[in-house]
Formats: C-alpha cells, structure tokens, sequence
C-alpha cells in the first residue's frame, strides 16, 4: 500500500499558532476548533475565534457545510504563511459544526493528551538508553 501524502492534522489550540510555536509552519497539517466569527460565501473565507485570537479559513474546497456565526467549528487543512506572518490562513480540507462541544474541557484533554504522549516518549527513550 503506498503511503498518502495526506498528514493527519495535529490538534491545536489557536493561542498557539504564533510565529515562536513549532505548530507555526507553512504547510502544517493542523486541527483546529473555534466559534465562527464571519464567513464571506463570495470568497469562501471563515473567520474563527478563541478568545482574542482570530484565524482565517479557507473552506473553498468544502461542501455541504452550513455557516452559522456564532457556533463552534473544527477544521483540518494546512497552513498557509504569508511573506508577512500576520498573513495566516488554514486551507480546510475538512470542517465540521461541533456546537455542543465544551471547548474549555476540550483544551484540558488536549494538554492532559500532549502530556501524556510526553510520558510515553520520555519513558520509551529512558528504557532504550538503559538497554
């Protein structure tokens, strides 16, 4: 089976996406989750927030997908960095309405998730170096 050149988007919080995060990089695969700010339809840009950041979509390439402001999406795709990193925009691929969704426990079990991947890691090198 040939591998796809499709990488899984990485969950992240949007606070993260700054120019000094490893999260920060043309191309990244990302996942991300926020309240729908505006969608222009002439366009296909969406606007998401978490808090005061806010984060352009690209969802040209989405379909049957409602836009409601003021509901909770997540969205896969890649970003895409400007010359002027405040030129920032994820290319969806996939997006979905995730209203319901608590996104406070979300973030919590996103941090709890990295820390415990963490562990592992740390734990799988730690037995490797002692063997």
């Amino acid at each position: 089976m040939a591998a796809s050149g499709i990488k899984p988007g990485v969950p992240v919080i949007l606070r993260e996406l700054e120019p000094s995060s490893p999260f920060f990089k043309h191309g990244q695969s990302l996942r991300v989750t926020g309240r729908l700010q505006s969608y222009q339809a002439e366009t296909g840009i969406a606007e998401m927030s978490d808090g005061n950041v806010i984060l352009k979509i690209d969802t040209r390439h989405l379909s049957d997908l409602i836009f409601s402001a003021g509901s909770l999406y997540q969205f896969i795709g890649e970003l895409v960095i400007g010359f002027n990193t405040q030129d920032v925009l994820l290319q969806a691929r996939v997006g979905r309405m995730v209203d319901g969704l608590d996104l406070n426990l979300y973030q919590q079990s996103l941090h709890l998730s990295r820390k415990l991947e963490s562990y592992i890691s740390n734990t799988s090198r730690s037995k490797k170096n002692l063997g």
